[in-house]
Protein backbone atom coordinates (compact mmCIF):
# COMPACT_ATOMS: atom_id res chain seq x y z
CA UNK A 1 0.00 0.00 0.00
CA UNK A 2 1.24 3.98 -0.76
CA UNK A 3 1.10 5.90 1.65
CA UNK A 4 -1.41 8.98 1.62
CA UNK A 5 -0.80 11.89 -0.91
CA UNK A 6 2.51 9.49 -1.86
CA UNK A 7 1.04 7.94 -4.67
CA UNK A 8 2.12 11.06 -7.53
CA UNK A 9 5.07 10.79 -6.63
CA UNK A 10 5.92 7.12 -6.20
CA UNK A 11 4.27 7.24 -9.98
CA UNK A 12 6.56 9.78 -11.23
CA UNK A 13 9.15 7.67 -13.09
CA UNK A 14 6.68 5.50 -14.81
CA UNK A 15 5.70 7.72 -17.75
CA UNK A 16 9.57 7.87 -18.42
CA UNK A 17 9.97 4.13 -17.54
CA UNK A 18 7.37 3.85 -21.04
CA UNK A 19 8.53 5.41 -23.04
CA UNK A 20 12.00 4.73 -23.14
CA UNK A 21 10.72 1.40 -23.37
CA UNK A 22 8.97 2.10 -25.99
CA UNK A 23 12.28 3.58 -28.05
CA UNK A 24 13.92 0.78 -26.82
CA UNK A 25 11.86 -1.53 -29.20
CA UNK A 26 13.58 0.75 -32.44
CA UNK A 27 16.97 0.78 -30.19
CA UNK A 28 18.44 -1.20 -28.15
CA UNK A 29 20.42 1.75 -25.84
CA UNK A 30 16.89 3.13 -24.69
CA UNK A 31 16.89 0.20 -22.87
CA UNK A 32 19.52 1.08 -20.53
CA UNK A 33 17.35 4.45 -19.48
CA UNK A 34 14.67 2.04 -19.46
CA UNK A 35 16.36 -0.23 -16.35
CA UNK A 36 17.02 2.51 -14.81
CA UNK A 37 13.53 4.24 -14.42
CA UNK A 38 12.16 0.39 -13.77
CA UNK A 39 14.61 0.42 -10.72
CA UNK A 40 13.87 3.89 -9.69
CA UNK A 41 10.39 3.00 -10.05
CA UNK A 42 10.93 0.27 -7.84
CA UNK A 43 12.75 2.03 -5.00
CA UNK A 44 9.61 4.72 -4.87
CA UNK A 45 7.42 2.31 -4.20
CA UNK A 46 9.19 0.69 -1.77
CA UNK A 47 9.92 4.00 0.11
CA UNK A 48 6.46 4.91 0.06
CA UNK A 49 5.11 2.11 1.61
CA UNK A 50 2.45 1.77 4.20
CA UNK A 51 3.19 -1.23 6.10
CA UNK A 52 -0.13 -2.58 8.19
CA UNK A 53 1.23 -2.98 11.80
CA UNK A 54 -0.08 -4.65 14.86
CA UNK A 55 -0.33 -2.31 17.46
CA UNK A 56 1.49 -3.29 20.70
CA UNK A 57 0.81 -2.24 24.63
CA UNK A 58 2.38 0.52 26.41
CA UNK A 59 3.77 3.56 24.92
CA UNK A 60 5.12 2.99 21.33
CA UNK A 61 7.94 3.81 18.66
CA UNK A 62 6.11 6.14 16.49
CA UNK A 63 8.83 5.86 13.78
CA UNK A 64 10.93 3.30 12.00
CA UNK A 65 14.42 2.97 12.65
CA UNK A 66 17.17 3.60 14.37
CA UNK A 67 17.40 5.17 18.36
CA UNK A 68 20.46 7.62 18.26
CA UNK A 69 18.76 9.00 22.15
CA UNK A 70 16.81 7.53 24.39
CA UNK A 71 17.61 9.71 27.92
CA UNK A 72 16.19 12.42 29.71
CA UNK A 73 13.01 11.41 28.99
CA UNK A 74 14.00 11.89 25.36
CA UNK A 75 13.82 9.26 22.46
CA UNK A 76 15.30 10.18 19.38
CA UNK A 77 14.65 8.06 15.89
CA UNK A 78 16.86 8.51 12.74
CA UNK A 79 14.77 7.21 9.62
CA UNK A 80 16.74 5.79 7.09
CA UNK A 81 15.99 5.52 3.29
CA UNK A 82 15.28 2.24 3.79
CA UNK A 83 12.76 2.26 6.91
CA UNK A 84 8.72 3.76 6.33
CA UNK A 85 8.44 6.76 7.10
CA UNK A 86 4.64 6.83 7.70
CA UNK A 87 4.57 7.88 11.35
CA UNK A 88 2.44 6.82 14.01
CA UNK A 89 1.13 8.24 16.98
CA UNK A 90 2.70 6.58 20.14
CA UNK A 91 -0.71 6.88 22.57
CA UNK A 92 -4.06 8.16 22.08
CA UNK A 93 -4.08 11.92 22.63
CA UNK A 94 -5.73 15.36 21.58
CA UNK A 95 -3.82 17.93 19.23
CA UNK A 96 -3.23 20.61 21.54
CA UNK A 97 -0.83 22.31 18.98
CA UNK A 98 1.15 22.31 15.74
CA UNK A 99 3.58 24.62 15.09
CA UNK A 100 5.58 24.42 11.28
CA UNK A 101 9.16 25.55 10.88
CA UNK A 102 10.71 26.15 8.13
CA UNK A 103 14.49 25.49 8.39
CA UNK A 104 17.95 23.70 7.00
CA UNK A 105 18.28 20.24 6.03
CA UNK A 106 21.22 18.60 7.31
CA UNK A 107 21.74 15.22 7.67
CA UNK A 108 19.07 13.94 10.11
CA UNK A 109 21.73 12.02 12.42
CA UNK A 110 23.24 14.99 12.81
CA UNK A 111 22.42 18.21 14.75
CA UNK A 112 19.55 19.17 13.37
CA UNK A 113 18.22 21.97 15.86
CA UNK A 114 17.59 24.36 12.88
CA UNK A 115 16.50 21.77 10.33
CA UNK A 116 12.72 22.07 9.00
CA UNK A 117 10.51 20.48 11.58
CA UNK A 118 6.56 20.15 12.80
CA UNK A 119 6.45 20.40 16.82
CA UNK A 120 3.35 18.63 17.78
CA UNK A 121 1.85 18.48 21.02
CA UNK A 122 -0.02 16.00 22.51
CA UNK A 123 -2.57 15.88 25.71
CA UNK A 124 -2.75 12.01 26.35
CA UNK A 125 -3.40 9.98 29.27
CA UNK A 126 0.19 9.59 30.74
CA UNK A 127 0.40 13.95 30.68
CA UNK A 128 1.33 15.84 27.50
CA UNK A 129 3.94 15.05 25.29
CA UNK A 130 5.64 15.67 22.32
CA UNK A 131 6.40 14.53 18.86
CA UNK A 132 9.17 16.54 16.60
CA UNK A 133 9.09 15.26 12.95
CA UNK A 134 12.22 16.86 11.31
CA UNK A 135 12.96 16.74 7.61
CA UNK A 136 16.70 15.25 6.31
CA UNK A 137 18.83 16.21 3.75
CA UNK A 138 16.85 14.51 1.07
CA UNK A 139 14.03 15.44 2.55
CA UNK A 140 11.82 18.01 1.37
CA UNK A 141 8.29 17.62 2.84
CA UNK A 142 6.62 16.86 6.06
CA UNK A 143 3.04 16.38 5.47
CA UNK A 144 0.36 15.63 8.45
CA UNK A 145 -2.59 14.00 8.47
CA UNK A 146 -3.46 15.29 11.47
CA UNK A 147 -4.79 18.91 12.89
CA UNK A 148 -5.03 20.92 15.28
CA UNK A 149 -7.82 19.32 18.21
CA UNK A 150 -8.00 15.97 16.73
CA UNK A 151 -8.65 12.57 18.51
CA UNK A 152 -6.03 10.35 17.48
CA UNK A 153 -5.76 6.64 18.53
CA UNK A 154 -2.40 4.79 19.24
CA UNK A 155 -1.24 3.08 16.17
CA UNK A 156 -3.05 5.76 13.93
CA UNK A 157 -0.82 7.83 11.21
CA UNK A 158 0.03 11.18 11.88
CA UNK A 159 1.85 11.95 8.91
CA UNK A 160 5.25 11.36 6.55
CA UNK A 161 8.39 12.84 5.92
CA UNK A 162 9.43 11.99 2.52
CA UNK A 163 13.01 11.00 2.21
CA UNK A 164 15.39 10.54 5.00
CA UNK A 165 14.24 11.96 8.39
CA UNK A 166 13.86 12.11 12.47
CA UNK A 167 11.23 11.60 14.85
CA UNK A 168 11.79 13.11 18.29
CA UNK A 169 9.27 12.04 21.06
CA UNK A 170 9.50 14.19 24.29
CA UNK A 171 7.69 12.43 27.34
CA UNK A 172 7.15 13.51 30.94
CA UNK A 173 9.43 13.37 33.72
CA UNK A 174 7.99 10.13 35.14
CA UNK A 175 7.71 7.90 32.37
CA UNK A 176 10.16 4.88 32.12
CA UNK A 177 12.09 4.39 28.48
CA UNK A 178 12.78 1.25 27.50
CA UNK A 179 14.72 1.30 24.20
CA UNK A 180 18.21 2.18 24.25
CA UNK A 181 20.75 3.84 21.38
CA UNK A 182 21.69 1.48 18.73
CA UNK A 183 18.48 -0.04 18.73
CA UNK A 184 16.57 -0.77 15.72
CA UNK A 185 12.55 -0.58 16.18
CA UNK A 186 9.39 -0.33 14.24
CA UNK A 187 6.79 2.10 14.33
CA UNK A 188 3.53 0.35 16.20
CA UNK A 189 5.39 -2.71 16.83
CA UNK A 190 8.19 -1.52 19.30
CA UNK A 191 7.43 -0.72 23.17
CA UNK A 192 9.61 2.77 23.58
CA UNK A 193 7.94 3.07 27.30
CA UNK A 194 6.64 0.89 29.65
CA UNK A 195 5.14 2.75 32.06
CA UNK A 196 4.77 6.13 33.59
CA UNK A 197 4.24 6.18 37.37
Amino acid sequence: MIAKNCIHIALSPLPFLLIFFVLSLFHLIFMTFAIIFALLEAFFFYFFRDVKREIEGGIVSPADGKIMEAKNNKVSIFMSLFDMHVNLMPCDGRILEMKYYRGQHKPAFKNVEKNERLEIEIESDIGRIKLVQIAGIFARRIVPYIKEGDFVKKGEKIGIIRFGSRVELYLPKNCEIVVKKGEKIKAGKTIAVVKCT
